[in-house]
Parts: C-alpha cells; structure tokens; sequence
C-alpha cells in the first residue's frame, strides 16, 4: 500500500532528527580531522596552526635531491628531504630570477643566490632551493653548534684516527693538545676534517654531532639542509643549497668568535709528537678584498665546487652561495666577485627573502615556529614516528588527554563526543515521546 502524501511529509522530519544527530557522531567517529575543520583551524603536519603543508616532491622536478651519479660514500639509498610548501623566502623558481631591469652576468654553476644580509631581501637567484652536496661549506653550521656548546678555552688531545681522516687537514696529530678555538680556526681557515672530527668527538660523537646540526639548521629555516658527515665529505643523504648555505653563512656571521675566524690571516697552530708548531693560514681567496666579511668553499668530487662568502661595500652587506660549479673557464671566486659586483648595482627590493631564525613555513617566512617546519630525515634516511629529524619525539608544550589514533590523525575532542552523544540521546527521547503520542 502506498503511503499518502500528508504522512510521509511528517515522517521526513522525524526521520531526519534521529539520522543527522547520528551521521555526525559517526563522522567525528570516523574522521577526526573533522573536528580540526569545524574549529576553523586547518590540520597541519606537525600539528601546529599554520604550519605550511608538506610536499612529497619538490617544486621543481629533479631539484628535491643532489643528482648523481652517486658518490662512493652514497652505498645506501635516502629518500630527499620533504619539500616545504609554500617554499621557505618565497623562492620557488625553478630558473634564473631577479631584481630589477638588468640581469646578473652569467656563471656557469648549477644554482645560486644573492641577497642582502641586512634586509633579507634576495636580489638574484637560480633554482635557489635545489639540493646540492655542499662539501665543506658545511662545517659552517658545525661551527655554529661548537660556538654554542663547547668553551673556546677546553683543551682536547689528537689521536692517530684524527691525523688519518680523509681529505684536507688542518694539521692535527696524536698526542698533540688544541684548545676548542684553534680547532675552530683549524676547521674554518683550512677546512680541516680532522678538525672536524675532534669537534665532533667532543659534541658527544658523529650521531650526536649530525643531530644537533640539523637542529640548528632547521631552527635557521635551513631546510633543505641534511648533514650526513660533520666534515662536509659526501654521505648517504647529504643535501643543503644555494639558499640555506646563504643563511648558514649569515648566522655564522652574527657570531663574533666565528666571524674574526672566517677573517683571520694565520694563526700559531700546536704542533705534536716530535713535530713543531707552524702558522695554519687561511685558505679563502676573497680574503683580502676589501670589504671582505668571510667565507667558506668546498670540494667533492660529486659536489664539485661550492663558495659562499659576503661583502660590505657603501654600508651595504651582501651575500653569495655558488653551488656546483667547476673552476674553469672561471674560478668559482671570481664567479662569486661578479655576483656581488652586480648585487651591489642592483635595487634594494628583492624577489624573496633570508627568512629570520624560527621562522619558517609561509611564503614570507613568518609566523611559524621551528617545529611547524619540514621534518628532516634523519643521517642514514630513517625519519622517527614523529616526524623528527634524530628519531627524538616532537616537543609537547602542554599535555593533553586526547592520544592521537593509529594512524596519527588528529583526534577528536572530548568535548566534541560527549556533545554529539548527548545530542543523539536527547533526540532518541523526543522521539520515544513522539511515538507514546501516536499509540
């Protein structure tokens, strides 16, 4: 029999008081992202407001990691770093951009940036968030850890193991007794891993070494940069760019002890064993130019050349980071020289911006705290539970009752449940009610 037209209008609305009440419960239920949504406020990766969302691949097709082939040292494979979106300084050009009418002059390197130290405005750049190796320009952000965590003053004692690291030296031999700070200079002035390699012993060892690197680096919005040795010598993952070596060299120059380094000439190196003391020089061909602030190069043979150093000229500071470029036709130096030179022509309004410490995850790089940024894989490509970048759990400011579910969805407020449970139950009575009536 069919139902006449009159009754089924007056089902309609009961029906639906019984069937919203209980779609929403269940849909809070089954998707506690939900509950984010209604509040207003979007679910992020990290979980903090805000936070720019992660990409699984960068931007620009190829530039999310170093392109091969491989180094040696490269034996095991590492997913890239995430990508942040938008792309940290608003940088994410693919290709050669700048400021104003006239470009810079041409420099056969894979990417680079200009920008000035002072404002943050970037003046020029090409593909300047492209993963590179960027060899031992690196060890400017191990400086960065040592000034923080190491007195200058301690004395540290070489070992054969430290004479015998691969690469350039700084001198260091078994027996012999350094201070922290002639280590600093050993490791900024010739690019010393054996230096490196005491400091990093004194950090705690190389585990303990690499995690507080990328701390540092992902607290100075360097997030393109994964340390996978303190020297800077090639290593499964390694990865910085253009853009983060130009942070790390700033950051660097705000510390006094780092900066007189990056300056300074020579100095009286300890000598061991039966060997004598010699003057350790500094290796950087800007030093000297006027103007000067300093600098740091680096080589692989699969990064090839990397430099990035800074100038003052007029009351005007600029910075420079080359990546992956060779020596000929033009040294990498005067590469470097030809960037500034038009930097300093060039207007003072940029293309992006140096994003300041701690601020990272939108497009002008504010706003957000260090731990709404990208996760930073950990040394050997393993990423914890938690997103972070030593397999350490993400920092909780306050504790909450609310556990996140299995598969790491925000969950669904108490508040929120009790609420829709009790809303469910008080129409189950209006409708018990409604039915007493009708019999």
């Amino acid at each position: 029999m069919t139902a006449s037209p009159g009754r089924a209008c007056r089902a309609t609305p009961l029906a639906l008081l019984v069937v919203v009440p209980l779609l929403v419960v269940l849909t809070l239920l089954g998707h506690p992202g939900t509950a984010a949504a209604a509040s207003g406020t979007a679910a992020t990766p990290s979980g903090v407001p805000g936070a720019a969302p992660v990409t699984a691949t960068a931007g620009c097709p190829g530039q999310d990691a170093p392109p091969g082939p491989p180094a040696r040292e490269e034996t095991v494979p590492v997913a890239p770093l995430p990508v942040p979106s938008p792309a940290v300084g608003g940088l994410d050009g693919c290709g050669d951009a700048h400021a104003g009418s006239v470009p810079p002059p041409p420099v056969g390197v894979a990417s680079y940036v200009v920008a000035d130290l002072d404002s943050g405005a970037v003046l020029a750049a090409r593909a300047p968030h492209a993963r590179e190796r960027p060899a031992s320009t690196i060890k400017l952000l191990l400086a960065l850890v040592v000034d923080e965590r190491l007195p200058m003053d301690r004395v540290v004692v070489g070992t054969t193991e430290d004479a015998n690291v691969d690469g350039s030296r700084a001198g260091i031999g078994p027996g012999g007794r350094y201070t922290v700070d002639q280590l600093l200079h050993g490791l900024l002035l010739s690019s010393g891993n054996d230096a490196a390699n005491v400091l990093a012993r004194e950090l705690g060892g190389v585990p303990a070494t690499l995690a507080a690197m990328r701390e540092e680096a992902a607290g100075l919005g360097a997030l393109d940069t994964r340390p996978a040795t303190p020297a800077g010598l090639d290593g499964p993952g390694m990865s910085s760019s253009a853009y983060d070596l130009s942070l790390l060299l700033r950051a660097a120059l705000e510390r006094p002890r780092i900066a007189a380094a990056l300056t300074t000439r020579n100095i009286p190196f300890p000598g061991f064993a039966d060997k004598p003391g010699f003057l350790l020089g500094n290796d950087d061909r800007l030093l000297g130019t006027p103007g000067f602030l300093g600098g740091k190069n680096g080589f692989t043979d699969a990064a090839r050349h990397t430099f990035v150093g800074a100038m003052e000229r007029d009351g005007r500071r600029l910075v420079v980071a080359v990546v992956r470029g060779e020596q000929r036709s033009v040294r990498m130096v005067d590469q470097a020289r030809a960037l500034l030179d038009w930097g300093f022509g060039a207007p003072a309004a940029g293309i992006g911006t140096l994003v300041e410490p701690g601020a990272t995850g939108s497009a002008d790089g504010s706003g957000t705290t260090p731990g709404a940024a990208a996760p930073a894989g950990a040394a050997d490509g393993t990423t914890s539970a938690s997103g972070g970048a030593d397999g350490a759990t993400g920092r909780t400011d306050e504790a909450t009752t609310d556990a996140p579910d299995p598969a790491g969805a925000p969950p669904v407020p108490a508040a929120v449940l009790v609420g829709g449970i009790a809303a469910l139950a008080g129409v189950g009575a209006l409708v018990a009610a409604r039915l007493r009536r009708r019999r």
